[in-house]
């Protein structure tokens, strides 16, 4: 849909999905050309079973694919981490806590990847919903945004 920002109209793509606990989701976002780019502008999560049960899941977003068993810890010098968020509840507590961070100034215009760890001593999943607004890219900065994701991918040592 499209977004009235007051100034000019920026189109908006929705993700939404259930993810699993332990896991990671790809989210296809690639273009044969590259010169379509994309900035967060929403991240959001909602429980499985709101009041059912215990949960407390640290869900994050990658710029490239994670390896290995997803983890909680958060790592904001971690220059492929586009955004991170926390929630926790329990059956026995009306209102969740949710913490919600995403870096709103990253463009990046390869797939993205969503991870989740629920720490919460269950495995019940997480639903998310992502926002993204659409960038369109100069040959230049598509070139940087795509050398930026093969140096992410070669320095984490992650065959493409």
């Amino acid at each position: 849909y499209k977004q009235n920002t007051g100034k000019k109209m920026s189109t908006i793509r929705s993700f939404r999905g259930l993810i699993a606990d332990a896991t990671q989701d790809p989210v296809s976002l690639h273009t044969i050309n590259g010169s379509q780019g994309y900035r967060i502008v929403r991240f959001d999560l909602m429980p499985y079973e709101p009041g059912g049960s215990t949960q407390e899941s640290v869900v994050k977003i990658f710029s490239v694919p994670q390896t290995g068993t997803p983890t909680a810890t958060m790592d904001f010098s971690d220059q492929t981490l586009l955004g991170a968020a926390f929630m926790a509840l329990s059956d026995s507590h009306v209102y969740p806590v949710k913490d919600i961070v995403f870096f709103d100034k990253m463009v990046f215009n390869q797939d993205i990847y969503i991870t989740h760890q629920n720490t919460g001593g269950t495995t019940t999943p997480i639903n998310y919903y992502i926002e993204l607004e659409l960038v369109k890219l100069d040959l230049n900065e598509n070139t940087v945004a795509t050398l930026k994701d093969i140096r992410n991918i070669e320095r984490r040592g992650i065959s493409a």
